[in-house]
């Protein structure tokens, strides 16, 4: 069957863009540029791009958006990336190359709380890094270390990403994706620290201290406090206590308390600096989904979807094939565009795709926010990949190339996601089923 499409705006909308991008121009402002120009070249009312992005940020569930972000900047402040390394350390630090298995290990713990790959790599980089050059460990080793595995943050509850994909699929559960997005979060830890540990036996980077059952014990409960926060919004969530929106708020209030008030590594006069980073952030998140919103209801508009959905099909059928198809080109936009952007361009585009060859949503936004995870550490735009660099003054080149046995195992892993539906799924029918 053909579909209509307006060839002359649909290259604009999507030229114009990818112009911009290659241009360097923030992504924020090449989105609503060139939906602002097509618009105009159908001859539609302006109204129509500022509507939809009203539309677009007019959701109820946005609201657990900044109180995650605002939760997770408490905690990375507040000291507790210190105390997740203690516990860390105690857990996994007495073997060959312990401070590679504590910064994986500890990101999987920090991930839960800030659900940032940013968040992660600022506050494990900063302390490990030159913990682990002093320990005689090579630096790009050391970064790819501390950037692949601030990936488990976008995955491992409480990610506002998966937030932004719930509301781009059209209400997806929010419980159902926290749920999936657990066991290939630990997977992903656990490969990362398998290959960590072959690496660090061949090139002899030197082991911790002894294991001692009483360190385990006190750094644990130091550290169980923080990682209460996750446990309000798992349990919280999946029980029917909270909604998504309502563990977020709780979640944060618990953040506040914990540091400021039982941990006070930081006076209470802190809160300002914080507040101000949250909004910020919060700033950059907001307006683009308002603007991927606008630029969505375009490509709708020019079923672009439709377009691409026939396209991929023409090739094949095949569940396989679509599948391997999807992740190579989110692969590919990844290495191009910010992630949160990405989620809301890209999934109602190929959502109906997945749906067509038997996919369930929920196993779907794991497979894409997996995927562009790696984005993030991939040049020429990952900005994980950017910060391990700033933080660590290693340069781009050497990172990438340190990371390149890192990437093969998140792509394996990422395969695995892909293709074993229960990786992501048996959490979700034990709980919500």
């Amino acid at each position: 069957m053909e579909i209509l499409t307006d060839i002359p705006a649909t290259v604009l909308l999507i030229g114009s863009f990818l112009t911009m991008i290659i241009l360097r121009l923030p992504i924020v402002f090449a989105i609503g540029i060139s939906s602002v120009v097509t618009t105009l070249y159908l001859g539609l009312p302006l109204m129509m791009v500022a509507q939809n992005m009203v539309k677009g940020l007019n959701v109820f569930v946005l609201l657990a958006v900044p109180f995650f972000i605002l939760a997770g900047d408490i905690m990375s402040a507040g000291g507790i990336a210190d105390k997740l390394v203690a516990f860390a350390t105690a857990l996994v630090g007495w073997m060959r190359g312990g401070l590679a298995m504590v910064n994986i290990l500890a990101s999987m713990f920090f991930g839960g709380i800030s659900g940032s790959s940013a968040a992660d790599t600022t506050a494990i980089g900063k302390m490990l890094i030159p913990m682990m050059k002093k320990k005689g460990y090579d630096e790009s080793f050391s970064t790819a270390v501390t950037i692949t595995s601030s990936v488990q943050g976008v995955l491992v509850p409480p990610s506002h990403n998966m937030v932004i994909y719930a509301l781009a699929a059209g209400g997806v559960s929010i419980g159902g994706l926290f749920l999936a997005g657990m066991v290939p979060g630990v997977l992903l830890g656990i490969a990362l620290m398998v290959y960590a540990y072959i690496a660090s036996r061949v090139k002899n980077y030197p082991t911790g201290n002894k294991f001692e059952m009483r360190e385990l014990c006190r750094s644990f409960w130091d550290a169980l406090l923080g990682l209460g926060t996750v446990l309000i919004v798992v349990i919280g969530v999946i029980s029917g206590i909270f909604t998504a929106t309502e563990s977020a708020a709780v979640a944060t209030a618990y953040a506040f308390f914990i540091t400021f008030f039982v941990y006070r590594k930081i006076p209470l006069s802190e809160i300002w600096p914080i507040l101000t980073r949250s909004i910020k952030t919060l700033g950059i998140v907001m307006i683009l989904i308002g603007t991927s919103t606008a630029f969505g209801w375009l490509l709708a508009f020019l079923k672009v979807p439709a377009l691409i959905a026939q396209g991929i099909f023409t090739i094949s059928e095949n569940p396989i094939i679509v599948l391997l198809i999807i992740n190579l080109f989110l692969l590919f936009m990844g290495m191009l565009m910010d992630m949160s952007s990405l989620i809301l361009i890209c999934t109602p585009i190929l959502l109906p795709i997945a749906k067509q060859i038997g996919i369930d949503p929920i196993h779907f936004g794991v497979i894409m926010v997996l995927n562009l995870g790696i984005g993030l550490l991939t040049p020429p735009v990952g900005s994980t990949l950017f910060l391990g660099s700033a933080i660590s003054g290693v340069s781009i080149e050497k990172i990438t190339k340190a990371t390149l046995p890192f990437y093969i195992v998140m792509l394996v892993m990422l395969m695995a996601v892909t293709f074993i539906p229960a990786l992501s799924m048996t959490m979700v029918g034990l709980f919500l089923s």
